[in-house]
This record gives C-alpha cells, structure tokens and sequence, in this order.
C-alpha cells in the first residue's frame, strides 16, 4: 500500500476492503468509506462495542454477589466443570511438563510442532514445567484420593491450594477472555478511546491513548486480561517492544473484585471505595516515573516486524482536542466496517490463546508454589524487608517494623502481604493496613500471576527486569502512598 498520507484510499465494495496496515492511523484516516459501508461501520462499531462494554465493563448482580458478565461466565463454568475443570486443568499441566522434556530435550525432528512448540523456550523452562507437574500432581491426589497427604509445603492450603486455585482461574480467564477480546479490539472501541485519550497517555506515560482500554480491563477484569490484550496488540504490530513493555508492566492492575477481597482482609471494607480509587490513582502516578528510568525507559521503539517507530507514526496518533470526539468516531467506524469476519477472528483470537495457556498455568504454579515456601519457612523476605523500613519511617507511617516484612511478599502473590498480617489486624492502625493493601495493589508485578502470563505470551521484558521493576515500583508507591493515608486517616 503507497503511504497513506500522501493518498487517500477509496473502497468500493466490502470485498475490496483491504484491512492491512489499518492499524495504522495514517492509514486508517485516509481511508474513504462508501455511503453503505459508512451506515454499516456505524451498526457494527456501536452493536459489537456495547457487548464489549457489558462483558468486561457493567458490573452486574447475581445471587447477591456483584461482577462484570466476563468474570460470571468463567466463574460458572469453574463452578460447572467442579472437580472435573480442576482435573483438567492438572492433566494439562501435567502434559505440557513431560511434553516439554521431551520437546525440548529430546526430540531431534525440528519441523515436529512438539519441537517448534518449545523452540523459543530457554533450557531451563522445562525444569519449571516439570516442578508444575510434580506439585500439581501431588495436589489433586491430596484433594481426591483418601488417605493420601502429600509434603506440608506443598499442600499447605495457604501455599499449594492457593497457586492452584489462581491458576485454574487463570486457565479458564485465558480461554474466555480469548472469546470476547474480538468484540473489545476490532470493532472500534479502542480506536474511540484512543483518540480521546492520546493527549495523556502519549506526553505522560510514554504510550499511545489506545493503552487506556488496557487499563480499563484490567481493573474491571483481571491482570491476566490486560496482560493478554497487550500481548496481542504488541502481537498485531499496533505497539512497539517499548510500549509493549510499559503497558503491561504498568497499567495491568488487580481487578475490582479481587481488590475488595484484599481490602475486607485488611478490615477495612468501610474505606473500601476511597482505598480503591486512591489504588487507581497511585498506580498512574508510579507508572509516571516508571516510563522514564531503566530498565523500561531502555527499551527499544521497535515493532515486532522490526521496524523503528517513525515520528510520523506518532504524529498520525495526536489529536488536536476541538477534533477528538469526530476523528474518534470516525476511526472507530472505520474499523468496524473493514473488520474481519466475527467467527474467524474469535477462532483465531481462542486459538492463541489456547496455544499460550498450558506453559502459562504450568509456570504459574511452578513460580507460585516456588515463591510461597520461600515466603512461609525462609526469612528471606523479612530480611529484604528491613530495606524498606527506613522509608517506611521516614514517611511516618505507623507500624513501620511490623508491616515492612510484608511488603517484598507481594513479588511472590499479590495476594501475600494482606495475608502476613491478617492475624494483626486488630494490632495494627488503619494506616498501617492500608499501606499494605494500597502498595501491594499497585506493585502489579507478582509471579504467581502477571510475571508468569508476560514471559509466556512474549511481552518483550525479561525476568530480570521484571524483578528491578517491582522493587522500583513498591520504592515509588510507598512515599505516594503515604501521601494519601495522611489525608484518609
């Protein structure tokens, strides 16, 4: 296709719609739409968007119990499947680690889809397979067979019961999310936004406006969610490795739901909304200043095809502001009117993420199960966590000894640190717990979830960087923080 800036691109009739490089917003505006096609884009950008809106967005009430329809539908069809979806869920586990020694390993044919399936792996991810094997095994014979009671620390309910639980969650998230992400991404909605949001995203977090969608589904969702819909937008060439990196690592915070769970922990359910918000908030403030140092700051403005992002690219992004609402909704019905066919592109968005779930569930419970026993009979962390005293008490907040433990915890599960200091509640000030919730909240860089979904659906950082990023992270959000529990309590 010649440049589209220099070109304008009329289409004739619905076969002639050529959909490449329309993601490209140079491209997308130069495109001229029939009169038909028009009124089409029109139904289609506000039909398939309202599903979208309603399945990840609209929380809805059920049996007393409030959820967007994404979450009902994957928590019912947990429910459904019972004991079977969790046997399930093991024998892929269990598969994919001996499938992955003998991929890796041992099969010399390289044109084998065994082979290529765990070609990009390192040497060591089967190892981590194989350990999600062995306690996932150890695991279900616990829950299902009498008079079995395999090793304390693995299933310990606090340690092995918890990973399983999160990862049978993520195995069905993964799937679902998979169904309903077409409806989110090609039809418009994140073209909207991303109009009406460049002139923030772009000068403040160093990514386009389209990431806000990102967000938005992770704090409604999940962070697997947010984890997946970056994955393939970096995937499809719309972000660079930069903005890839950032998006995920930055905005794909822990869901609504899951946060009051953190929250009632804490006893402080009455402060729940104010908590929540001020969550939301401190995580855009931390993601600020992690756009602008190593190692996210370092990393390359390149697609995924190779090529350098061009300031002309993110010229055709910007949006003068008297013009948002307009080019907005003229990109959006754009997209919507050279869509691909629905079916095809909810088999094919299924079959990705199909293809990425049995190594994400298996690291997820090696990673997870590794990180809790360390966290339950080490004193590693409550040695790492004596680094942050000095802070802690530097922005005078109270209980600084005994709350500082639990902070490095949250690398392990996000869900960790309220757990270290459940049994204190009544011992600790409401400041106290809620630094705890609020950090844990906003460092979104844990293993048995978010770290294990980005190294397995290759959102480009290494392990290594996520590690430094989550100590920067939970450094930037104890002083802002603070801020805020000054004001609230």
């Amino acid at each position: 296709m010649e440049n589209a800036t220099k070109v304008d691109t009329t289409i004739k009739n619905e076969e002639n719609i050529n959909t490449e490089n329309l993601n490209d917003n140079a491209v997308l505006d130069a495109l001229v739409l029939d009169k038909k096609q028009f009124s089409g884009g029109i139904i289609k950008a506000i039909f398939f968007t309202l599903i979208a809106v309603f399945v990840f967005f609209v929380p809805i009430t059920l049996n007393g119990q409030s959820d967007v329809p994404f979450g009902v539908v994957y928590k019912s069809i947990k429910s459904a499947l019972g004991l079977v979806g969790f046997w399930i869920g093991g024998v892929i586990i269990i598969g994919n680690g001996i499938a992955s020694v003998y991929g890796k390993y041992l099969c010399k044919n390289k044109d084998s889809a065994i082979y290529k399936y765990y070609a990009e792996d390192s040497k060591i991810h089967p190892v981590f397979y194989l350990f999600g094997s062995i306690c996932t095994l150890i695991i279900l014979l616990n829950y299902t067979l009498p008079g079995f009671h395999g090793p304390e620390f693995i299933v310990n309910e606090d340690i092995g019961g918890t990973v399983y639980s999160i990862a049978m969650d993520v195995a069905l998230i993964i799937p679902v999310s998979g169904i309903f992400m077409p409806f989110l991404l090609n039809y418009g909605i994140v073209d909207f936004i991303g109009s009406l949001m460049e002139p923030l995203m772009r000068p403040v977090f160093k990514v386009p406006g389209r990431s806000a969608v990102n967000a938005i589904a992770a704090f409604v969702s999940s962070a697997s969610v947010g984890v997946l819909i970056t994955s393939k937008q970096y995937r499809k060439g719309i972000y660079t490795k930069k903005e890839a990196a950032l998006i995920a690592t930055g905005f794909s915070a822990v869901s609504v739901g899951f946060a009051y769970k953190v929250i009632e922990t804490a006893d402080l359910s009455d402060h729940f909304l104010p908590i929540y918000f001020i969550a939301m908030l401190v995580t855009l403030l931390v993601s600020f200043f992690m756009c602008r140092i190593p190692p996210l700051s370092k990393k390359e403005s390149v697609y995924i095809d190779g090529h350098e992002q061009t300031p002309e690219e993110i010229a055709a992004e910007k949006v003068p502001a008297k013009d948002m609402l307009k080019i907005g909704s003229t990109r959006a019905i754009k997209k919507a009117a050279t869509a691909p066919n629905l079916f095809t592109e909810i088999a094919g968005s299924l079959k990705d993420s199909c293809f990425v779930l049995p190594k994400v569930i298996s690291l997820l419970t090696a990673a997870g199960i590794t990180a809790m026993i360390i966290a339950t009979y080490t004193p590693l962390f409550n040695w790492i966590g004596k680094l942050f005293e000095p802070i802690l008490w530097l922005c005078q907040v109270p209980d600084a000894a005994v709350i500082a433990p639990s902070l490095p915890v949250g690398i392990a599960e996000m869900f960790l640190p309220v757990l270290l200091i459940a049994d204190k509640v009544s011992l600790l000030s409401e400041g106290a717990r809620y630094m705890v919730v609020t950090v844990s909240m906003v460092q979104i860089i844990f293993f048995s979830e978010t770290i294990v979904v980005m190294l397995s659906t290759k959102i480009p950082v290494k392990l290594k960087e996520l590690v430094i990023c989550f100590f920067e992270r939970t450094l930037i959000a104890i002083p802002v923080s603070a801020i805020f529990m000054h004001l609230l309590f």
